[in-house]
Parts: C-alpha cells; structure tokens; sequence
C-alpha cells in the first residue's frame, strides 16, 4: 500500500514539472518563423473572418426606451428645434402693492 501511495504522490509531483519543460516566449524575443502552410492557414482564416462578416445583416437603430415613450415625442425629439421669436419680456409681481 506504501508502495502505491508513494507512486501516486511521484506522479503528482511529475506533472507540474512536465509544465515546465517548454519556456514561454519573452517579452521582445522575434517570434519563431512560419510554415508556408502555416501562413497560407492564416490567410485563409483571415479570409474566412471578412467572408462571414459580410454576411451579418446590417442592424437598424435600436431604441430601448421606446415602448416607454409616446409616438409623439419620439418624432419631435428627432426634429429641429423650433426657432423662437423675440417677445417682449414678461411682467413679473415683486411683492409691492403699486398699482
């Protein structure tokens, strides 16, 4: 039993030492040349990523708040504002009794 558990602590410690085998690549070392069949995959999925863009449908406007607002006011916001005309200022009461 000794013998078993021994061989399976051995495995355990195996593997994180297996991880360690391959350094990863550091910061400002040139990445390793390419296959051409390595590049010409790349191209092809390049070409297969711009191909399946073109095929999403181009996506109208979205408006959350819309069932929330009225029709009404969903069409003024969208308008030019009105331009407004000079009018005389308006009388305002400050409190004294003159008339």
């Amino acid at each position: 039993m000794r013998v078993v558990a021994a061989a399976v602590i051995v495995a355990f410690l195996a593997g994180p030492a297996f991880g360690q085998a391959q350094a990863p690549v550091k910061y400002g070392e040139p990445d390793k040349e390419k296959s051409p069949t390595e590049k010409q995959a790349d191209r092809d999925a390049e070409r297969a990523y711009k191909r399946s863009l073109g095929n999403i449908p181009e996506q109208k406007a979205q408006d959350p708040w819309g069932n929330v607002r009225s029709d009404n006011a969903a069409k003024q916001d969208s308008k030019a504002p009105a331009k407004e005309t000079k009018a005389a200022p308006k009388k305002t009461k400050t409190g004294t009794s003159s008339n």
